[in-house]
């Protein structure tokens, strides 16, 4: 086992942009709007394949049934069986995001057959008017809600919320959630899912044809009431470690995230689960076992379970673990 990096996933998307070529480097295939590209993923929907080493070209599935606990960790085995846990994306969002929401674990896994989807969006970057929507408000019940939707009136639904970079979003199950104005960069960590529910679309075509509402879903879904969770880098925990600032971003059931940012040398210990580095802004050097990986903006890697990194430049990095 060793470090892995695995080739982007690069989906086109009506919502989409060129932000992954002009921020983040990428090399776009086409002159589409590209608004996603999966990093991690061990889901049918876009399956990682090895990018780098003796294992290029091999998928996360293949990697995870053929190595397992060497790979992710004995625990995550023990827990999760033959479902690799975890999804990690950028997204490049430069229109409307459809309102949307997520089922949790239960009702995904006997409805969907697969993961409900806990999420975290990491803002990037944000253009000044970046405007989400972020929950409903709280003096809507279920009844008003289903008399609105019925209608197709969705005026007053929605919280709205500014964003802006350095902000970081705890979007739960039932958090009706989307984008309004802007422009934004996120990096998402999720569990391991691909199921969402549309709730409204701002009446957009594609080809020609609406897309498809899940109304009846999203209703079985959506909590009222909620407030969603935004902090900001002023408002979180620091602590210092060797040449690194360490932000501790969230502490969850589904995954655990801090936000490193190095000005030298930082050792991350070995560990007993799997981890992933996203790599948010600078350049720099991974060193583990004696092999080095040369890491820039844009880039992610997988650490393997019980592997010591030495983290050298100067960079922000975004550590996602179990």
């Amino acid at each position: 086992m060793y470090l892995l990096k695995f080739k982007k996933n690069l989906v086109e998307k009506v919502w989409g942009g060129r932000g992954f070529e002009k921020t983040l480097g990428f090399d776009l295939p086409t002159e589409e709007l590209y608004g996603e590209s999966w990093e991690v993923s061990c889901h049918p929907s876009g399956m990682s394949y090895v990018e780098n080493g003796k294992l290029e070209g091999q998928s996360l599935e293949g990697l995870f049934q053929k190595f397992g606990k060497d790979l992710v960790g004995e625990e995550i085995v023990e827990k999760y069986g033959e479902k690799f846990p975890l999804l990690i994306k950028y997204l490049d969002i430069n229109d409307k995001l459809s309102v949307q929401v997520h089922p949790s674990d239960e009702y995904a896994l006997r409805v969907e057959k697969e993961f409900g989807k806990s999420e975290v969006w990491y803002v990037m970057e944000a253009s000044e008017d970046a405007k989400l929507i972020l929950g409903l408000k709280k003096e809507i019940t279920p009844e008003i809600y289903k008399e609105k939707v019925d209608r197709k009136d969705f005026k007053g639904l929605f919280n709205e919320v500014k964003v802006k970079k350095g902000d970081f979003i705890d979007v739960k199950p039932g958090v009706v959630h989307g984008t309004l104005e802007g422009s934004i960069l996120i990096c998402e960590i999720q569990q391991n899912s691909d199921t969402t529910y549309r709730i409204y679309d701002f009446d957009r075509e594609v080809n020609g044809v609406k897309r498809e509402l899940h109304l009846d879903k999203a209703m079985d879904v959506i909590k009222f009431g909620e407030e969603v969770e935004i902090s900001s880098e002023s408002s979180r925990e620091k602590t210092k470690k060797q040449d690194a600032t360490v932000e501790e971003l969230i502490r969850g059931e589904y995954f655990s995230i801090d936000r490193l940012l190095i000005d030298g040398k930082l050792i991350d210990e070995e560990y007993k689960n799997f981890k992933i580095y996203s790599i948010l802004d600078g350049e720099g050097v991974l060193t583990s076992e004696n092999q080095k990986y040369e890491v820039k903006k844009g880039d992610t890697y997988f650490i393997p379970s019980n592997k010591e990194v030495l983290i050298e430049g100067r960079l922000e990095v975004m550590k996602s673990y179990i």
